[in-house]
């Protein structure tokens, strides 16, 4: 569940505060908010304002229901507060239960889509107006989408946590969306999916592995949206989508900082108390069958090097094996200690970069995969059989003591190190609720400390089977004359800007 972020610039004229988005699959959440998509086991800090943002704050999860309070207004809008004295600022997070798992075959793209028309302004305040105030007292602002939610934040000084919630009070019920806006908005996002995927053939690659792997699945289609699907898109369709999905029914909010929840709760019964309680649009969508054979996908584009995946399905924090993959992720790939590391880029040097990712927090079954890199003159097929080996080697034999004992320190520590910065808190809060409720971190350093060697074993042979994956290579073509060939960097669009 390790998810690496890169730093990037955010807001529309600023850098968010502690603000770091994922480059790979965004379950990698307690060590992804320390540091989504491939950078692994790096931690890095923004300068200026950001500082102080970050400044280590005590862990609070141990148990969040001591720190943690909720309450849920009259028309279903859940409150999660947690006050965080450290220093005088505040995050402000509003989380729509939507996402490209809500939306439909020939509709894709609709979640991410409204998200940039969540910036074009309602009826009292335009969208520049929006960041401007927001700039003025001394904040920054953005949002994401991922399969699953869709995400708006603020982070301020506390004593102005209240024009935040003002802001987005007024955008979750008035916003105005103009067929100008749209065609502006959609042409931006079509080259964004030329950019971040179409030109990146690693990227290109993980959208195919998706799309084969899941069938039924809404997990089918990139966050992004097909390129056909957006161009069929209309404005008619976003309106729908904002009308059934952007409710207090269907949203919550998460704040984290210096404050006092009696005030905060009373600006937020003022600002959103009013609006109807609206129907809660339904979450459940098709469930991917089990597979019954293995499946491929080749793709030829041009690319330096050969890059494979191998993606298989498992469950999410609903079933106890999920903690058990979490483990597995960690002795596969956390660090330069971790197996394929030493196996494969250390000892047999066969690859220059390899990877896993587990969906912990994934609203349905997710794929844990592996990704890897061939050395330059390397055979693919060589360097599959020898990631099919480190999975048989954990089917075959059980994990030394020591072993296991590394790698659930590696994830405890990821797990208090990603406290560190209010927005990761809140962040640590808004991921849990969207898979199952906040309260469940509680449960998650208890259930890695229970994984034994026995059931490190059974899980990797129950999951980890060939008529439970599906691999992609990449095969490199020769760039165009005159072009460089695409750099590329390994990983789906999973939560996007």
């Amino acid at each position: 569940m390790r998810q690496a972020f890169t730093m990037v610039q955010m807001g529309r004229q600023g850098v968010a505060m502690g603000m770091l988005l994922p480059r790979k699959r965004e379950s990698r959440v307690f060590a992804g908010l320390i540091p989504g998509r491939a950078l692994k086991g790096r931690r890095c800090f923004l300068l200026g304002t950001v500082i102080l943002f970050l400044c280590l704050v005590s862990p609070v999860f141990a148990g969040p229901a001591d720190r943690v309070s909720e309450s849920v207004l009259p028309n279903g809008l859940k409150v999660i507060l947690l006050e965080n004295h450290k220093v005088p600022l505040v995050t402000f997070q509003v989380w729509y239960r939507v996402g490209s798992r809500n939306e439909n075959w020939g509709k894709t793209g609709l979640s991410h889509l409204l998200e940039h028309m969540m910036f074009k302004g309602t009826k009292k305040v335009s969208g520049e107006r929006f960041v401007r105030i927001i700039e003025e007292n001394g904040g920054n602002n953005n949002a994401f989408t991922s399969h699953d939610f869709t995400a708006y934040y603020e982070n301020l000084s506390a004593d102005r946590v209240g024009v935040a919630i003002d802001l987005e009070a007024d955008r979750m019920r008035h916003l105005v969306l103009r067929e100008k806006d749209f065609r502006t908005e959609r042409m931006v996002v079509m080259e964004e999916r030329r950019l971040r995927t179409e030109d990146n053939p690693q990227a290109y690659l993980f959208e195919q592995v998706y799309a084969v792997a899941f069938a039924v699945s809404p997990y089918h289609w990139p966050v992004i949206g097909w390129m056909e699907d957006l161009q069929r898109l209309t404005l008619d369709d976003l309106k729908a989508h904002y009308r059934t999905y952007y409710s207090p029914a269907n949203a919550f909010l998460v704040v984290v900082g210096d404050f006092k929840k009696e005030e905060v709760l009373r600006m937020i019964r003022k600002a959103f108390g009013s609006y109807p309680k609206g129907a809660r649009p339904p979450q459940e969508r098709n469930a991917e069958p089990p597979q019954s054979g293995e499946r491929r996908v080749c793709v030829e584009k041009e690319a330096k090097l050969p890059f494979v995946v191998k993606g298989y399905h498992v469950p999410n924090l609903s079933d106890p094996d999920s903690y058990v993959l979490e483990v597995i992720e960690a002795l596969l790939s956390r660090g330069k200690s971790s197996r394929l590391y030493q196996n494969l880029v250390r000892e047999r040097r066969l690859v220059l970069e390899v990877d896993a990712d587990h969906p912990l927090l994934s609203h349905d079954p997710g794929l844990f995969y592996l990704s890897a890199v061939p050395m330059p003159g390397k055979d693919v097929a060589e360097v599959e059989k020898a990631v099919d080996g480190e999975l048989e080697r954990l089917q075959r034999e059980q994990v030394g003591d020591d072993e296991l004992e590394k790698a659930k320190n590696q994830l405890e520590a990821a797990f208090v190190y990603g406290q560190d910065s209010l927005f990761s808190q809140a962040m640590m809060l808004a991921r849990f609720e969207m898979a199952g409720g906040w309260r469940r971190l509680d449960d998650y350093l208890p259930a890695i400390r229970k994984v034994t060697a026995a059931d490190v074993r059974r899980v990797a042979g129950k999951y980890f089977t060939r008529q439970n994956s599906t691999v992609g290579i990449l095969i490199p073509l020769p760039p165009t004359e005159g072009r460089p060939a695409p750099q590329g960097v390994p990983g789906p669009d999973q939560m996007i800007r």
